[in-house]
């Protein structure tokens, strides 16, 4: 035996430090990798929808429902499984339903008690009794762990159970008890759940989204380039604050800064009402429906424009310190002809939509003005020292990465930039050439950098590089040409619009280059797939998030609701599970007042992508190969006990 090798055993020996405790731990280890493998949760895109998203997650996309009728089959009716499916999703508000309508409490007590410790016995059956243990809300463990697990020693079980249960509802903890088993079963029947990026933008409540992920048991998180931008908005990247400002303004969204993340923007909103007084900003128009008084719109709109002018003076400032980006043509306002009102681009002169540029000098139209650099640098450090969004950005960097390979998936957010021939496209970032894995993993170290690099110079490098990933021609998140924002403010004609994808989007069904992508992160076979999001799939015009045979998963369906008109759906989400993959496409959520009251589920259809001919186990993972590692190391500990080469302590 090498020294290394004894050397760690010895170590190994510290945790296990008789022949027993190893040996009671391989058989442990060995009774786990025959377990049913754990259901994983696939979302993505979410954009903001708290509301969907949270029914979603209670719901584990129809994995509750299939649980209770798993258990009661026919012996429950359609409406009694729908009214126990909505007391596990919003268990409180159910029960504050039907305490003004049912006579008899103390009996719908007993039998829901019942009804959900059937539901609990049946999803903790996947996990070891130790693992359900850690699941067990802390007041209730001890009860929980009895109701659930067979007697064998107990004669009369029925009485057993019913004392516990009569006891409960005596000493009036029917009600939290409820509440513990509801939120049980919705840990339970979810084993891990992977969010495939852009948590951020558009809908209004990304920040209740970051909550909720920082209380949920076991997640990771692909980041989106719309959870870049903010990334790179938390570091100080002053481009990257301005997109999200105005991004947030667009959709109405700014309350998300100011009361979810207390970012004060009564500067901005105190500039944008002077400069434009007397402008109309008919460019500017909020996004969506809106609640807000004419007041309040009129100066969103001013807040609008204020800062899009000032955010594509950034662009530009960054754009000229940053020349190897290659990205000049994105550089525009020195193309404009502020006396006809025109911009020459692409060859050509276009009219411009709005002339009135207050602040923009025309011979240096990327310099701020003292009032608005006065505003951005008080944004900044509002951005660098609210503590919430750094706490969140934390979250997204320790749980979050640009790409993951996990179970014989590869995870990523937008795609993997491509020649038009399916190779991998060489893309530069400060002078050195990456592609494929490559490019991810030279990204993502720049994206950590802006956060904890020493030298000041490397962290503002970063940080500018997140700036790129946002909406970079080669950046594997945005997966477009160019971001034409300034020509769809300012010119009509729908030709300067255009956003030319990057060729992966239309390769996607030639099985050749999809076997390469998934060759260069390490993954080959049958039963390996790519699934992301980004660019959302048009169900209403046929398309299919199926792609390449069921090899590559496109599961972006609309969860923002922006989108819901062009795709015809709400959104997919995709369960993995021991039988196999099964995507689930969601009708829009109205609310969950509604899904209390009307009993109303999420309507989803959900299709078999792939089901195993066999049911899937532990031991078929990549936790079943971790698990086998550490039993061959501990039978090598074993072995130096017996041959007297380590000594029992």
């Amino acid at each position: 035996m090498r020294k290394e090798e004894l050397r760690y055993l010895q170590r190994l020996a510290e945790l296990y430090p008789t022949i027993a405790s190893a040996a009671t731990e391989i058989i442990n280890l060995q009774s786990i990798l025959n377990l049913p493998k754990g259901t994983e949760h696939f979302l993505t895109d979410i954009h903001g929808e708290y509301e969907a998203f949270s029914h979603v997650l209670r719901n584990g996309s129809g994995a509750v429902r299939k649980k209770i009728d798993d258990v009661f089959g026919h012996t429950l009716g359609t409406a009694d499984k729908r009214s126990l499916a909505t007391l596990i999703y919003y268990p409180k508000e159910k029960m504050d339903l039907v305490k003004k309508t049912e006579e008899d409490m103390e009996n719908w007590y007993k039998i829901t008690l019942y009804r959900l410790i059937e539901v609990c016995k049946t999803v903790s059956s996947k996990y070891t009794r130790s693992k359900v243990r850690k699941a067990l809300p802390k007041d209730y463990a001890y009860v929980i762990e009895e109701l659930i697990t067979e007697k064998s020693e107990v004669l009369d079980k029925e009485a057993y159970y019913d004392a516990i249960v009569d006891t409960i509802i005596s000493i009036g903890r029917a009600e939290n008890f409820i509440v513990a088993l509801a939120e049980l079963i919705q840990r339970l029947v979810v084993d891990h759940l992977h969010i495939l990026g852009d948590i951020y933008d558009r809908g209004p409540g990304p920040h209740f989204i970051m909550e909720k992920l920082q209380e949920y048991h076991s997640l990771d998180i692909q980041w989106g380039n719309h959870d870049v931008v903010w990334m790179g908005a938390a570091a100080g990247q002053l481009s990257c604050i301005a997109t999200i400002v105005r991004t947030s303004a667009r959709y109405g969204n700014l309350d998300i800064l100011e009361d979810g993340y207390g970012i004060n923007i009564l500067p901005l909103a105190t500039f944008a009402m002077t400069v434009y007084a007397n402008d109309p900003c008919d460019c500017f128009k909020i996004k969506g429906d809106s609640a807000k008084s004419a007041e309040e719109n009129r100066l969103n709109t001013q807040i609008h424009k204020a800062i899009s002018i000032i955010q594509f003076k950034l662009e530009g400032q960054l754009l000229e310190r940053r020349k190897c980006f290659n990205m000049e043509d994105r550089r525009l306002l020195h193309c404009i002809d502020y006396e006809k009102g025109t911009i020459k681009i692409y060859g050509k002169e276009y009219p411009l939509l709005d002339t009135n540029f207050p602040t923009i000098d025309p011979k240096d139209p990327y310099a701020l003005t003292e009032e608005e650099n006065e505003v951005m640098q008080r944004l900044r450090s509002a951005f660098l020292k609210c503590d919430k969004m750094q706490k969140h950005m934390m979250l997204l960097l320790n749980k979050g990465s640009l790409y993951k390979v996990y179970n014989g998936n590869l995870l990523y957010h937008g795609c993997v930039p491509l020649n038009e021939d399916g190779s991998l496209k060489e893309v530069q970032i400060y002078g050195k050439t990456y592609k494929g894995k490559a490019l991810y993993d030279a990204l993502e170290v720049y994206v950590r950098r802006a956060f904890f690099a020493v030298n000041e110079e490397e962290r503002e490098r970063s940080a500018d590089i997140m700036w790129y990933i946002w909406s970079g021609p080669n950046s594997p998140l945005f997966g477009k040409d160019k971001m034409t924002t300034f020509e769809r403010y300012f010119i009509e004609d729908p030709e300067t619009h255009v956003e030319k994808k990057n060729p992966y989007y239309k390769l996607l069904e030639d099985g050749t280059v999809i076997d390469n992508i998934l060759k260069e992160f390490g993954l080959q076979g049958d039963d390996v797939h790519i699934i992301n999001g980004h660019v959302p799939v048009q169900q209403k015009a046929g398309e299919s998030p199926v792609k390449c045979n069921g090899k590559v998963l496109v599961i972006d369906g609309g969860f923002s609701r922006a989108y819901q008109k062009k795709t015809g759906i709400a959104g997919y989400t995709l369960i993995y599970n021991s039988y196999g993959l099964l995507l689930a496409a969601h009708d829009p959520f109205t609310s969950a007042e509604e899904a209390v009251e009307k009993e109303e589920d999420i309507h989803s259809k959900q299709v078999a992508v792939k089901l195993t001919e066999r049911r899937r186990l532990v031991g078929d993972t990549d936790t079943g190969l971790v698990l086998r590692e550490r039993i061959q190391e501990l039978k090598a500990l074993l072995e130096a006990y017996r041959s007297g080469m380590i000594i029992e302590k």
